[in-house]
């Protein structure tokens, strides 16, 4: 059971590596959904993928667990709340659902950081 359970920091991991990944390849057809144009897209890739190495890796994984978590929030507040107040019906539930996508992302990455192994920096 303990090695099916340290499963779930890769499975939480790897997916940011690939959404990092992919704000690097289209980063042009993002850029209009992110405050901050391109600039943003690019940022927010990079610390995906820093924080999905630094978790599989077990370096300063809880550090980048909280970091992970507070990015998502600020997908939350920046651009889905705004979003639910589109004025399409589709526009503003497919805000909701991601919000509420969101905030399960969240918890993983909390979860995840109460988990992590590397406690040097933020104990």
């Amino acid at each position: 059971m303990k090695t099916i359970l340290g499963l779930g920091k890769y499975v939480f991991a790897v997916p940011f590596l690939v959404f990092g990944l992919f704000h690097f390849m289209a980063a042009d057809q993002m850029a209009s959904m992110a405050p901050g144009g391109k600039m943003m897209v690019y940022f927010s890739g990079i610390t995906m993928v820093a924080a999905s190495l630094a978790i599989i890796l077990g370096k300063y994984d809880k550090l980048a667990s909280v970091l992970l978590a507070v990015q998502v929030l600020l997908y939350i507040v920046l651009v889905h709340i705004p979003g639910m107040s589109a004025e399409d019906e589709g526009m503003k539930q497919m805000a909701t659902t991601s919000a509420l996508k969101d905030f399960i992302i969240m918890g993983g990455a909390l979860l995840c950081a109460s988990q992590a192994k590397d406690k040097s920096i933020i104990g």
